[in-house]
C-alpha cells in the first residue's frame, strides 16, 4: 500500500515534469493534467496528518517554485488570467494555500519565491479592471471561475500571513490592505446582495467568503510588531465607510430582490453584512486614534471632500450615527443569528464612531476645517451645526416623550464632547450661547444634568460647559448668560459633588467646580447662586459652595482640593469686590443693560451679597484657604491666591480672628503635588485684585514641609531654598495680610504671629536696604508691617 507522503510526493513530481513538458511546448491536455494533479494535491493537503508531516516533505522539495512558475505560465503575459486557465490557476492556488496553512518554514519558502508580490498584484488587475464609477450599493459582475480564483489568492495572502511578520511586513509595503478592501467593495458591497438580480447561490457564497477572508486577513495585517506599520490609510476610508450605507436609509430596510425571507442564504448574508459593518468600525476607531493624518483627513475631507482621500468619510459616519438602526428584518431572524448580541454590537459600533468623531474634533489642526468661522448662515460651520443640533434635538425630544432623538443619548455626549473640543476661543463660545444656537437653557436640561443622567453624559457635558466658561475673561458676558440659565444650581443638584460619587468620578468633579471657579470670577450674581441655598429648596438644604468644602475635606488628591478651594477664593473676590450690581452685560436684554435697575432689586442684592459673605465667615472657609497656602509650596499662584482672599477676610472684625486661627493650626499631613502636575494653575485667570505670579524652575532645595500655613508665610517672605522662585508681588501681598491682621484682630494668637514673624522681617528689612525696583517695595511693605506693629 503507498503510503500518503509517497503519494503526494509523487503528485509534486508530476507537476513538475509537466512544468517541463509545457516550457517546451503548450498544449490542453497539459494544462488539464496540471489542473486534476493539483487539485488531488491540494486535496491531500487540506489537513494536517498526525503520523507525517506532508507539508515540511513536500515543502523541501521544488513544489513552491513549481507552482509559482506554472502560475506564471498560466497568465501568458496578461494582468488577469484568460477564461480558459482559470482552473489550473485556481488548483495551483489552492495547493499554495494548502501549502503554508500553520507552516512558517513554507511561509518563508512562498516568500522566497516572491509569490506573495505575483497574488498582489493579480488582486490589483481585478480591482483595476471594475469600473470604479459604477453604483457601490451593486456587485459587479464577475463569473464564478474568476470569483473562485479572486477568493482562492486571498486565501493563499491569508494563510500565508497568519502568525508570520515577513509575510505581514511585505504586503503592507505594497498597500496590499486597500487593494483587498477595494476588491471586497467590488465583488461583495454590504447589503448589494438585496439589491442584485442573481440568486446564484454559490455565487453569493463565494462573495460572501471572500469578504470574509479579506476581513481576517486585514486584521492579521493589523497584528504585525512594528506598532508603525499600518495596513490601511486616509484613501481607505471611503472603503471603510461603505460598510456603514446597509445601515443607513433608504438602503436600511429596502427589501431583497434575490432572496426572499425565507431563503438560507437570507440570514448569511445578512450576517455577512454585519461582521463587515464590525471590522469597518473597529478599523475607523483604531486608525483615528492612532494616526494623525486619519483624524486630520476626515475633519478635512469634511469641508472639501474632492479635495481630500478621505472624501466624505466623516459625513456617512455621521449620517450613520444619527440615522443607522438595527435593520427591521432582524425581527424575523431565526435563534442562532443571535439577535440581541448583534443590537449589543451595533451598540458598539456606533460607540466606536463616536470616538472618532469626537478624537477628530479634539486634533487642533482638524478644528480648523470643521469650526468654520467664515460661514455666517451655519454660525460656525456645518458640522458645529450638526453637533448643536443633536444636542438640542436630544433634550426636545426627551421633554417631548419620542422623536428622532429620543433615548439617544449617545448622539447628545458625541456633540457634547465633540464642541467640548473645539470651544477653544472666546468667540467660540459666544457663539453657542448667542442666537440661534444658544445653548445654555439647553445644557442646563435635567436631560443633561441630574442625579440620573449617565456619567459619560455629565463628562461630555461638564466639559463642554469648563470651555466655555473659561474661555470668557472676567465680567464677560458668557458667564452672565451661563448664570441666567441657572446652571450653577443644576450643577449643584446633578449630585456631581455628593459622597456617593466619589472614587468613580473625580474627572468629573473637577469639571463641575471648573465650570463654577470661572463663572464667579468677579459676578456676584454667579457668586451668590453657588453660596446662598436656593430659596425654594427649604432650611437646611446644601449650598453649592458647602458641597463643594464638603468634597474638599474628604478628598484624597490635591487636584480637588486645590481647585475646589480655588472656587472659594473666586467667592471672597467677587464678594468683597464693590460692585453689587454683578457684572455689566453689553450685548443681552436685561434691566441692567438697560439701566432700569430699580431701588428694589439693588436693595435686594445688597442683602444676599451681605448674607453671602457671612456664610463665607466662617471657620471652615478660613480653614481650606489656609491649607491651600500651606500645602502648595510650589505654586507661588496657588499660595497668591490663598494669601489674598485670607486678606479680604481679613477686613472684617469677625474673618481676622477667624484667619489668625487658621494659619496657627497644624496642617493636616498631604501627599505634595507632583512637580510634573500642578493643580490647573495653568488655566488660573489673573485679576486686578493681585499680581500675577509665575512659577520659575530653580535648583534649590526642596521646601521644608510646613507645619502651620504661619510657616509657609515666613518662608515667602525669607524666599530662601525654595523650589520656586517667589516674586516681590506675593510677598508683599503677605504683608497686606499681615496688616490687616493688626487691624482687626488683637489677644494671645495675634501676639504669637507677631512674635513670630517680626525677627524674619527686621532681619529682610536690614537685607534689602539698597533694594531697587520691586525689591524696593518689598521693603516699603516690610516697614509698614513693622510700623503697624509697632
Amino acid at each position: 500500500m503507498t503510503r500518503p507522503s509517497n503519494h503526494l510526493l509523487l503528485l509534486e513530481q508530476k507537476l513538475s515534469e509537466l512544468l517541463t513538458g509545457l516550457n517546451d511546448i503548450e498544449s490542453d491536455d497539459a494544462w488539464q493534467q496540471v489542473t486534476s494533479t493539483a487539485k488531488v494535491l491540494a486535496d491531500g493537503l487540506r489537513n494536517k496528518d498526525d503520523t507525517i508531516d506532508n507539508h515540511s516533505i513536500l515543502g523541501s522539495t521544488s513544489l513552491i517554485q513549481d507552482l509559482v512558475s506554472l502560475f506564471t505560465l498560466a497568465l501568458h503575459g496578461s494582468n488577469i488570467p484568460d477564461s480558459s486557465y482559470t482552473s489550473p490557476i485556481l488548483e495551483i492556488l489552492r495547493v499554495s494555500a494548502n501549502l503554508c496553512m500553520d507552516h512558517d518554514a513554507n511561509r518563508a519558502s512562498i516568500l522566497n519565491a516572491e509569490f506573495p508580490q505575483a497574488l498582489v498584484s493579480l488582486l490589483q488587475a481585478y480591482t483595476e479592471s471594475f469600473d470604479n464609477s459604477s453604483e457601490s450599493q451593486k456587485p459587479l459582475p464577475l463569473s464564478l471561475p474568476h470569483l473562485k480564483v479572486v477568493r482562492t489568492a486571498v486565501g493563499v495572502l491569508l494563510n500565508a500571513s497568519v502568525g508570520y511578520d515577513p509575510v505581514k511586513v511585505l504586503l503592507i509595503s505594497l498597500d496590499a490592505g486597500s487593494t483587498l478592501l477595494r476588491l471586497s467593495n467590488y465583488i461583495y458591497p454590504p447589503g448589494s446582495w438585496r439589491f442584485s438580480s442573481s440568486s446564484d447561490i454559490e455565487e453569493w457564497q463565494i462573495r460572501s467568503m471572500l469578504s470574509a477572508w479579506v476581513w481576517r486577513t486585514l486584521l492579521e495585517l493589523k497584528e504585525v510588531k512594528d506598532e508603525n506599520l499600518q495596513p490601511l490609510s486616509a484613501k481607505d476610508l471611503p472603503s471603510l465607510t461603505q460598510a456603514l450605507v446597509a445601515y443607513t436609509p433608504p438602503h436600511l430596510n429596502a427589501s431583497s430582490t434575490s432572496f426572499s425571507s425565507d431563503h438560507e442564504m437570507f440570514f448569511d448574508l445578512l450576517q455577512t453584512d454585519f461582521d463587515s459593518l464590525e471590522e469597518s468600525c473597529t478599523f475607523i476607531e483604531s486608525l483615528s486614534l492612532d494616526v494623525e493624518d486619519i483624524r486630520l483627513s476626515l475633519a478635512r475631507g469634511y469641508k472639501h471632500p474632492k479635495d481630500h482621500p478621505a472624501g466624505s468619510s466623516l459625513l456617512s459616519i455621521l449620517d450613520f450615527l444619527e440615522k443607522g438602526d438595527y435593520p427591521s428584518v432582524w425581527a424575523n431572524a431565526p435563534q442562532d443569528f443571535d439577535v440581541s448580541r448583534k443590537q449589543k454590537a451595533f451598540d458598539m459600533c456606533r460607540a466606536a464612531l463616536i470616538k472618532t468623531v469626537v478624537e477628530v474634533a479634539g486634533e487642533e489642526d482638524a478644528a480648523k476645517s470643521l469650526w468654520v468661522d467664515s460661514e455666517p448662515d451655519t454660525e460656525g460651520g456645518e458640522f458645529v451645526l450638526r453637533m448643536v443640533g443633536w444636542l438640542k434635538g436630544y433634550v426636545f425630544d426627551m421633554d417631548a416623550g419620542s422623536g428622532a432623538f429620543f433615548n439617544r443619548p449617545d448622539m447628545a455626549i458625541c456633540a457634547s464632547l465633540s464642541l467640548g473640543n473645539l470651544t477653544r476661543q472666546e468667540k467660540h463660545a459666544n457663539l453657542l450661547l448667542s442666537p440661534p444656537h444658544s445653548l445654555a437653557p439647553v445644557l442646563s436640561s435635567q436631560h443633561l444634568l441630574s442625579p440620573s443622567t449617565d456619567i459619560k453624559m455629565k463628562h461630555g457635558v461638564l466639559g463642554l460647559l469648563k470651555h466655555i466658561a473659561q474661555a470668557g475673561p472676567p465680567g464677560s458676558d458668557i458667564h452672565v448668560i451661563l448664570g441666567k440659565a441657572g446652571l450653577i444650581q443644576c450643577i449643584c443638584d446633578s449630585g456631581v459633588w455628593d459622597e456617593q460619587t466619589d472614587g468613580m468620578a473625580e474627572v468629573l468633579q473637577v469639571s463641575a467646580i471648573g465650570v463654577v471657579k470661572h463663572m464667579c470670577n468677579t459676578n456676584v450674581d454667579n457668586t451668590i447662586s453657588l453660596v446662598l441655598p436656593p430659596p425654594l429648596e427649604g432650611i437646611g438644604h446644601p449650598s453649592g459652595l458647602s458641597l463643594i468644602l464638603s468634597l474638599v475635606k474628604r478628598a484624597d488628591t490635591i487636584t480637588v482640593k486645590s481647585e475646589g478651594t480655588r472656587v472659594l477664593v473666586n467667592v471672597v473676590k467677587s464678594l468683597w469686590s464693590g460692585d453689587i450690581i454683578g457684572t455689566p452685560v453689553s450685548t443681552l436684554s436685561s434691566p441692567i443693560a438697560n439701566g432700569t435697575v430699580d431701588s428694589a432689586s439693588s436693595a435686594s442684592k445688597e442683602r444676599k451679597k451681605k448674607e453671602s459673605m457671612k456664610a463665607v465667615l466662617t471657620m471652615q472657609c478660613a480653614t481650606a484657604l489656609a491649607s491651600l497656602v500651606g500645602r502648595s509650596g510650589r505654586y507661588p499662584l496657588l499660595v497668591n491666591e490663598g494669601v489674598v482672599a485670607l486678606t479680604l477676610l481679613s477686613t472684617q472684625k469677625v474673618g481676622a480672628p477667624l484667619v489668625l486661627r487658621a494659619i496657627l493650626a497644624p496642617l493636616p499631613f498631604e501627599n505634595p503635588p507632583s512637580s510634573a502636575n500642578p493643580p490647573s494653575a495653568s488655566t488660573s485667570v489673573t485679576t486686578d485684585v493681585s499680581s500675577p505670579t509665575i512659577a520659575t524652575p530653580s535648583t534649590r532645595g526642596r521646601l521644608p514641609l510646613p507645619r502651620t500655613t504661619l510657616d509657609m508665610f515666613i518662608a515667602v517672605l525669607k524666599n530662601v531654598d525654595n523650589p520656586v522662585n517667589f516674586q516681590p508681588e506675593v510677598r508683599i501681598n503677605v504683608c497686606s495680610l499681615f496688616i490687616q491682621l493688626k487691624r482687626n484682630a488683637s489677644g494671645e494668637e495675634f501676639d504669637k504671629v507677631k512674635e513670630t514673624v517680626n525677627p524674619v522681617l527686621v532681619q529682610l528689612l536690614e537685607s534689602l536696604q539698597d533694594a531697587t525696583g520691586k525689591e524696593e517695595m518689598l521693603s516699603k511693605a516690610i516697614k509698614k508691617v513693622l510700623d503697624t506693629w509697632a
